[in-house]
Order: structure tokens, then sequence, then C-alpha cells
């Protein structure tokens, strides 16, 4: 790897988080030696790179830093691409469009040899088959998770009995054929999975709940990870 192109991948793996890395970690990434992360280290800040941190304790980027736009590889190139070419088989048509708009866009910006990486794929999503039917706005749900916003639902269970539910939405799912929408459901006074095709009737309402969505997303990533130990230790 050539010495400009690890410094750029330095910069990347402390992107990725805001927690402290240490030069072990990024030396084993890069497959160099710690003395070599110290020295690139020590040329990045020496260059204005905003780099917090000490050798024995990690290193953090501080935020605000960024370089210039679409300094890709030729790997990152196929990542985009393949998640693009997922999201236009699989997301909702306003996600759909994006990710259209998202590989003209990159196409239209690298550099011409990595054209064909875009244009002429290795990579490819199979078509979505069977896909569950549904008649809800995707992207005004995704607006009312952002904004933090109840919504009403009336809602299908598997055995086709309704119920009305006012819900904090913080998280759409994907599985292969179907859509969850995941929320804080004010019925059960708990975490719901709610299939977006069994959604009957859809009220956006005015009123925020009192959590961050980020908030209710976190507690619920350590709900899961509790109940998949519990069910590991009953296996």
């Amino acid at each position: 790897m050539r010495r400009a192109d690890r410094l750029f991948q330095i910069i990347q793996i402390l992107r990725r988080t805001t927690k402290p890395i240490t030069a072990d970690t990024i030396a084993t990434e890069l497959e160099v030696t710690k003395r070599t992360v110290y020295r690139d280290i020590a040329t990045l800040m020496g260059q204005r790179v905003p780099i917090r941190g000490e050798a024995g304790l990690g290193y953090v980027l501080d935020g605000g830093f960024d370089m210039p736009p679409l300094m890709l590889t030729s790997d990152e190139i196929e990542a985009a691409v393949l998640g693009a070419q997922w999201v236009i088989a699989r997301g909702d048509p306003a996600l759909a469009h994006a990710a259209r708009d998202l590989i003209a866009k990159i196409a239209a910006t690298v550099p011409g040899q990595l054209r064909p990486v875009i244009l002429e794929p290795a990579v490819v999503v199979p078509p979505a088959w069977d896909r569950a039917a549904e008649s809800i706005d995707m992207a005004a749900i995704r607006a009312s998770i952002h904004a933090g916003r109840k919504l009403g639902i009336g809602y299908r269970d598997r055995e086709d009995r309704e119920s009305r539910r006012t819900v904090w939405p913080f998280l759409v799912g994907y599985r292969e054929t179907t859509r969850m929408l995941v929320a804080w459901c004010e019925l059960r006074g708990d975490f719901r999975m709610f299939r977006t095709d069994r959604v009957s009737t859809l009220e956006f309402l005015d009123e925020r709940y009192p959590a961050r969505p980020a908030q209710l997303r976190a507690r619920w990533y350590a709900f899961m990870q509790a109940r998949r130990q519990e069910l590991d230790r009953t296996a």
C-alpha cells in the first residue's frame, strides 16, 4: 500500500467511531507495524488533521473534519453500488428513486478508470420476489421517525384480528419479502414490530413522543441482545 493511501485509510478508520482507537488496532487492519502507525499519525497531525490522543491510549478524529468528496476505492464503490441495488429492489419508491440517483451521481463523479465498476458491476442483487403489498406512505413514516412523532395505526394480526394502536416509531426494518415498523406500543407498554403490509389505517400525529428516536433504538437493541442471550442460555 502506498503511503498516501495508508494515510487516507488511517483517517477512514478514525472516522468510523468517536471512541479512541489504538495504534495496535490500526496496525492490524493495515497490516503494518505500530511504529509505522505512529509515524503516519505524526505526519497527519503535522498536516493539521485534527487527531487527538497519544501512543498507548488511542486516537480520535475530531468532528467536523472531512476529506474531499468521493475519494473512493474500487471496493468502496462496489459496496455502494451493491447497497443501492438492494434499495432499488426492496426499498420504498422514494428510497428506490434516491438509490438510482446515487448511482448516477457516483458514476458522474468518479475517475474514468473506476466507472466500469458502476456501469458494469461484478456484483448484483437478485430481484425481490413475492414482496408483500402495502398501501402506506413509507417516506412519510420515515419523516415521522426523524421528527420523533407518534403514529396512530390500525393493525391486523396473523389471524386477521384488528386493533388500534398509538405507537412511537423509531426504525424501519427490511426482511426478504416484508418491511417491519419497529416502535414502542402504548397499548402494550412494550416494544413491538409491525408488518407494514398488515397496517390497515395510518394517522400521522402532531404529538412528539418523550424520548429521542436514537434513545429508543439503543434501548431496543439492548433488549434484543438480552433476549438472544436468554434464548442461547435456554437452548
